[in-house]
């Protein structure tokens, strides 16, 4: 009787479980058993794994084979056991030492040639494996790089079956054929999952979002543009409304460009959210930007949210973790996907239960909304262009509920853009760059006065901490107070003021809110303007 175990890693959202592999050996009947859980590509391994063995050069052992996923309570899904149960059987066979694979984690699909694929996953997958005091882990040779950003593990990244039968038998690990030049890598196609973000509108994440999208574009429209000022300090939710044409689309597509570059913990969050997805390209493994997520109207609540049939997959509000999610024509979506949206913008994180199971997503996003003030977007302008009877805007701005509004930090109205405005081009505003330098050093300033705390930015601090530890100078919450009582405001939205009044004051470089910043943060709130001015530079 033989018997070997190895170990690999199951994923439950983006969450590792580090499963032992156990193979056996006995006589009898020729026979391959799986068990343990399995889901059905799981189950096609044997297959899989027997096909990859014998083209590699060993010998499928000719007895009654058990293979064993422990613990057997856990769902076991995808192709990545391959590696581990072709390693262990090898090891039950005594081809391989059995006690050197007890402490490698192996992750990765084999193809019938022996050729070993990538999976999705492998970031999370190696951090659950170090979580759990794994120092060795073998994975394909092309998901290496990933593997590689987790600290104090060794990574050995194979190309083939034969070159790691060859590493742990410690015998001359052979060469595989080079890839004709010009041709692409078939191994990489287990990388991207095709199709995956097509209904998120995930372009232009990876090699940079801001490449050729310019605040110096944007005509005019500086209340806006101090909104997306402040939005990318604090981490508030925008929303903008306005007719066609204003500027909205562009304004969130620059959103991205001035906020601050994504530190290593939050980079390795944002990388195993994509990597899940299987979003993430092969030549960047490390994501440090700032993710933008821009879904049709028409996405359902579960690429919204996250879920789909059998495994949950991450939806738009985890791929746009530490990013920014815009939903552009926002009243056309639809009303059970929208509301579906009020947790996770509270908790920071989506939770999906299923029969087989509870995932959770991270999901702390900056959302922008964008719609038009109607159906034919021409509602309040001047000269009365409106075709829409009064019913027909009440329903059309009624899409969006309240509840959902609350939770949004910042309401501003685009104008439209003039002749005068598009003519001269001395209204060109200031630059992403100089912007962003602005966003970075107020960032600073929130980062040092939240430094001893869980929070980051200011939109994450409770209002009892607000009220409590960080409070605005005294009498500058009194009209805020007033309109609360006159019931335009709701505590939360009391709340959420005082948020912004500490991101203003972080921009102009104030030791805490005055009665102006907290007028520009109620202005910004409400939409009802409170004579003082819109540009952060003259509130210096």
């Amino acid at each position: 009787m033989g018997f070997a175990r190895t170990c690999s890693v199951t994923l439950v959202g983006v969450e590792g479980v580090v499963v032992e592999v156990q193979a056996d050996l006995e006589p009898g009947v020729a026979a391959f058993t799986l068990v343990g859980l399995p889901d059905k590509s799981l189950t096609e391994s044997r297959d899989r794994v027997r096909a990859a063995v014998v083209n590699s050069g060993a010998e499928w052992p000719q007895k009654k084979l058990t293979v064993g996923l422990s613990p057997a309570s856990v769902p076991k899904a995808g192709s990545g056991f391959d590696l581990a149960v072709a390693c262990a059987v090898l090891g039950a066979s005594e081809r391989i030492d059995p006690r050197v694979l007890a402490d490698i984690v192996m992750i990765g699909e084999l193809g019938l040639d022996g050729r070993v694929r990538p999976v999705r996953g492998i970031l999370p997958a190696v951090l659950a494996a170090a979580d759990a005091g794994y120092e060795q882990v073998v994975v394909p040779e092309c998901a290496a790089a990933e593997a590689s950003l987790v600290p104090g593990v060794s990574v050995l990244g194979v190309r083939s079956l034969r070159q790691l039968i060859a590493v742990l038998a410690d015998e001359p690990v052979p060469d595989e054929e080079p890839l004709d030049e010009g041709r692409p890598d078939p191994l990489l196609a287990g990388l991207r999952v095709p199709g995956a973000g097509a209904a998120t509108g995930m372009h232009g994440t990876h090699a940079g979002h801001d490449a050729g999208h310019d605040l110096a574009d944007v005509v005019g429209q500086i209340a806006a543009r101090t909104a997306v000022e402040v939005a990318a300090v604090g981490g508030h939710h925008l929303f903008l409304e306005g007719p066609p044409g204003a500027g909205k689309t562009m304004l969130a597509e620059r959103l991205p460009g001035i906020l601050p570059r994504l530190g290593r913990e939050e980079s390795l969050e944002v990388t195993a959210v994509h990597s899940v997805a299987g979003l993430l390209p092969p030549d960047k493994p490390m994501i440090d930007a700032a993710p933008y997520c821009a879904p049709h109207h028409s996405a359902t609540m579960q690429s919204l949210v996250g879920g789909g049939h059998g495994v949950a997959r991450p939806g738009a509000v985890s791929l746009s973790h530490r990013g920014v999610l815009f939903l552009d024509e926002a009243p056309e979506f639809g009303s059970q996907a929208l509301d579906a949206l009020r947790q996770p913008l509270e908790s920071g994180h989506v939770v999906i239960a299923r029969s087989a199971g509870v995932v959770r997503f991270p999901a702390k996003f900056l959302m922008v909304l964008a719609a038009n003030p109607c159906p034919c977007g021409r509602y309040s302008l001047t000269g009365d262009l409106c075709e829409c009877p009064p019913s027909a805007v009440r329903r059309y701005q009624a899409r969006l509920s309240g509840p959902l509004l609350d939770r949004v930090d910042l309401r501003v109205e685009v104008d439209r853009v003039t002749r005068a405005e598009l003519v001269d081009r001395g209204t060109r505003g200031e630059s992403s760059a100089t912007v962003a330098d602005r966003v970075r050093a107020a960032r600073e300033r929130a980062t040092a006065r939240l430094a001893e705390t869980p929070w980051r930015t200011n939109s994450e601090v409770p209002g009892r901490e607000l009220r409590s530890r960080w409070q605005a100078a005294p009498g500058a919450m009194d009209e805020a107070e007033r309109t609360l009582e006159r019931g335009a405001l709701t505590a939360r939205g009391l709340d959420r003021v005082l948020r912004v009044a500490w991101t203003i004051a972080d921009l102009v470089g104030h030791s805490r809110p005055d009665a102006t910043d907290v007028a520009l943060a109620l202005q910004l709130r409400t939409g009802v303007p409170r004579g003082v001015p819109m540009a952060i530079g003259a509130l210096t």
